[in-house]
């Protein structure tokens, strides 16, 4: 399997030959371009025509982060897999208010299941956690009753702020308060890491929606219109419960960010690049991680799930199979 991403910050993008190499002040790092399928790149990265047209070539995606580590874009190789076909049907269900709404309701419904996993896990040791799981579980059963997307969107916002409004009862580190969600730019450490975390999912999840049919322009909880990429989006929100919030646990839980890996800027605190690399190492380490998928009966990487359920999509668009968004264990 491909390596899935380099992280590359403040520097050049050369081409020899076949080979691509990064040149910074940290002197240079080549790039195994047959196993690197997508580039981040970090601050002042630059990069001419012959890299892009190499880039392509060998279909390795760029991702795009400014100076503050937000992202700012994608540059795809080309459309390879895309088929008239499925953006018809893709079309055809965003078109269609009411299959739009069906499909909007799945990902909102997968989203909340997973944050009760989370919640439910923590609760069983001992943190009290009980009205966010209250507040969770009468949304959900809200949903079914939603007959919009603003509306949907709304009980997905006040399930989320109940779920965040838990993470100081599970962390109790007091240098990470979570306060109230703060964006462009986070208020605090906490926020900061919620922000580049789901950034960093956005991308995972776009770059497996480059290896399908699916056209990540149609989206269906988020509105197609002059945003870049929507798709990516709404599966995102399944899975930022299981991979993103458990990152942040972990790399806070146990001592591996601290306040010195953040720093105060434009108006609010952003991470520093240490603090990066380090959320950025945990962050590969979990998509390496297996589980056991149930219909399967084997082991799958979180990275192959991503993509699985990418496939489920297609399935249900394709009128072949329900889909039933991906519900963690835990």
């Amino acid at each position: 399997m491909r390596k899935t991403r380099y992280v590359l910050n403040n520097g050049e993008i050369k081409r020899k030959d076949n080979t691509l190499y990064f040149d910074s002040e940290q002197g240079k790092v080549f790039i195994p371009v047959e196993d690197t399928h997508e580039l981040m790149l970090f601050g002042e990265v630059t990069l001419n025509k012959s890299v892009l047209e190499f880039c392509t070539q060998k279909e390795i995606v760029l991702h795009f982060f400014n100076y503050y580590g937000y992202y700012s874009g994608t540059y795809y190789p080309r459309e390879h897999y895309n088929s008239g076909y499925m953006i018809l049907k893709q079309a055809e269900y965003y078109l269609d208010e009411q299959r739009r709404l069906d499909l909007a309701k799945r990902f909102v419904t997968g989203a909340g299941k997973n944050m009760l996993r989370v919640l439910k896990y923590y609760q069983n040791r001992g943190k009290e956690v009980q009205p966010a799981i209250d507040t969770i579980e009468s949304q959900l059963a809200e949903i079914g009753l939603k007959s919009d997307i603003p509306s949907l969107m709304a009980c997905e916002g006040h399930m989320r702020e109940a779920y965040y409004s838990a993470f100081d009862e599970i962390l109790g580190k007091p240098d990470f308060r979570f306060d109230r969600r703060s964006r462009r730019p986070p208020q605090n450490e906490l926020n900061a890491l919620i922000s580049f975390g789901n950034s960093i999912l956005y991308t995972q999840v776009l770059s497996e929606i480059y290896q399908t049919h699916l056209d990540p322009r149609i989206g269906y909880l988020h509105a197609t219109n002059f945003r870049r990429f929507t798709l990516n989006l709404d599966v995102a929100e399944i899975f930022k419960p299981v991979l993103v919030d458990r990152v942040i646990f972990k790399v806070v839980g146990q001592g591996m960010l601290t306040k010195k890996h953040f720093m105060k800027e434009s108006g609010g605190l952003l991470m520093t690049d240490t603090g990066r690399k380090v959320f950025l190492s945990e962050w590969e380490e979990k998509l390496k991680t297996t589980i056991t998928y149930r219909s399967l009966g084997r082991k799958v990487s979180y990275r192959r799930l991503i993509r699985m359920e990418l496939y489920k999509l297609e399935k249900h668009l394709m009128g072949e199979q329900e889909y039933i968004p991906f519900e963690s264990l835990w």
